[in-house]
């Protein structure tokens, strides 16, 4: 078998050959859920990598289906006729994109409304859309599975409020264990008699039932539901935060507890336009806050994360096989970011061969990083050229991928910097460094000028370019060319190369085969 053929090699490195091509995972391509809940209904039409989907539509109308239903058992009457609008909306749009049947599911307010049944009937009939409703334990489940479609193997609590329930869900390894929900809803705790002081005091009552059949949970909370991003929203404005991407933000307990009395403190209105959050959204804010004060008070976790990724994406994680599941979704991202938009996809794994031998002590993350960054290394080459580096930090650190801490994403984004930058200072990025070990940005550096290097060796997608050795204790870095390369090894190529020794800090000596 030829070792140099990406389309025939079993060599792929410790992350696999990419499996968007495969036809099995490719029939998930375009795939259409609608969520019912008890606050929004929404549309996502997902698309691209399978592993780690692209958002090709996401529409959201905010119908508060379950207000009002704490008092009068039945779905808020204005709602129905929104929700419904909504989804023949949503049908039209569906069949106008192909993305097929479209899956769609109904949780709290249309389960526990007298008119549920009712509602669900008149979807059918309006629309042809069947609307399955799912319980409580269905629902934290489909939820844990959306985390898990960004944290493959992940362990923890995850915690997804709607408008009128709150389900707990445990993940270990990949697994959702236990499950349990709740009437924990903004909309229906504002009904409740007696004030704040009634309600603080129904809110631990329930949360103290729910951790008696949970158990300890300790590990991390993720947290799921536009309450909870709202209120994420919100610490990040309290914090001046610099990267407002929600997914995988970190919260700690006593943040938690902060920006609840933040919360507390401020003009809501103020605030709703100062961190942009609805007015709808808004109006639910400070009661979630007096949730997941609660939550957190009760279960203790090491930390909190934001979760983007809930019943929608678990909806489309259940469809997935088990082969692609267990995927990493950076990496599936990246590959078939690079087969769309790169000039010579497959060449981002020859770059990640020939620079991997310069981190051999990097750990398993690190390397990912590294080789995320190869696929990703030429995706915006059709940004003007003074610009690529800025459109390259861009899109690691605000692109829809799974699987990226914010660290992750600053390294990321420094790495591709440097693919077409030397320098990163002076750059209008230079508040989004400071989430990132001053260490590990000379390590992106280091990466960024070996890809700098390696891509003016750019022949073919199954090139062999050389090899190069880093020897520390000589501070010595060894280039030996391959007879292909030799020609390519230009006044501009050896700049760079240079540029690449001096930034680890080793002599540069060159030799080919030539």
């Amino acid at each position: 078998m030829d070792a140099e053929n990406p389309a025939t090699s079993t060599d792929w490195g410790p992350f696999g050959r990419p499996l968007f091509a495969d036809p099995e995972a490719r029939a998930l391509s375009r795939v259409g859920v609608v969520d019912v809940g008890s606050n929004s209904v929404r549309l996502v039409v997902f698309d691209g990598a399978a592993r780690s989907p692209a958002y090709f539509y996401n529409e959201k109308i905010m119908c508060a289906l379950g207000d009002g239903l704490a008092e009068t058992g039945r779905l808020n009457p204005q709602g129905r006729v929104r929700a419904l609008s909504a989804i023949r909306r949503f049908q039209r749009l569906a069949e106008g994109m192909g993305t097929g049947p479209l899956t769609a599911v109904a949780t709290a307010a249309v389960r526990d409304a007298e008119d549920g049944p009712e509602f669900r009937d008149l979807v059918e009939s309006e629309t042809g859309l069947k609307l399955h409703v799912i319980d409580g334990l269905e629902e934290a489940r489909l939820s844990a599975q959306g985390v898990l479609l960004g944290w493959p193997g992940s362990y923890g609590l995850v915690c997804d409020i709607g408008g009128a329930s709150m389900e707990l869900a445990e993940i270990n390894d990949g697994q959702v264990g236990r499950r349990v929900s709740s009437q924990l809803g903004p909309l229906r705790l504002r009904g409740i008699k007696g004030g704040k002081k009634a309600r603080k005091e129904h809110i631990r009552n329930v949360l103290s039932d729910l951790h008696e059949k949970m158990g300890e949970q300790h590990n991390r909370l993720f947290l799921v539901g536009g309450s909870w991003r709202a209120i994420a929203r919100v610490d990040m404005e309290r914090r001046g935060y610099p990267l407002r991407v929600l997914h995988e933000y970190r919260m700690s307990r006593k943040a938690v507890t902060a920006t609840a009395r933040f919360i507390a403190e401020n003009d809501p209105e103020e605030l709703r336009a100062r961190c942009g959050i609805s007015s709808s959204r808004m109006a639910l804010v400070p009661i979630a806050a007096e949730v997941l004060k609660e939550v957190v008070k009760t279960f203790g976790p090491r930390d909190i994360a934001i979760s983007s990724y809930g019943i929608r994406e678990g909806m489309l994680y259940e469809q997935m096989p088990k082969k692609l599941r267990d995927r990493d979704p950076l990496i599936e991202a990246c590959y078939f970011a690079e087969s769309k938009d790169a000039r010579l996809p497959g060449f981002g794994r020859v770059l990640y061969k020939f620079i991997e031998p310069l981190f051999k002590k990097a750990t398993r993350d690190r390397l990912r990083l590294i080789k995320a960054a190869c696929l990703l290394h030429d995706v915006t080459w059709r940004a003007h050229p003074d610009y690529r580096g800025e459109v390259c930090f861009d899109y690691a650190t605000r692109a829809n991928m799974g699987g990226l801490r914010h660290s992750e994403r600053i390294f990321l984004g420094l790495a591709l910097l440097h693919r077409y930058s030397n320098s990163r200072s002076g750059a209008r990025f230079e508040p989004f460094y400071e989430l990132l070990p001053e260490a590990d940005q000379k390590a992106a550096e280091v990466v960024g000028k070996a890809m700098r290097f390696g891509a003016m060796l750019w022949l073919k997608k199954d090139a062999k370019l050389g090899q190069m050795k880093l020897y520390p204790k000589k501070k010595v870095l060894e280039l030996t060319l391959s007879q292909e390369a030799t020609p390519l090894f230009g006044e501009v190529a050896e700049s760079r190369f240079q540029s690449l020794a001096a930034a680890l800090e080793a002599e540069p000596e060159v030799h080919s085969n030539g």
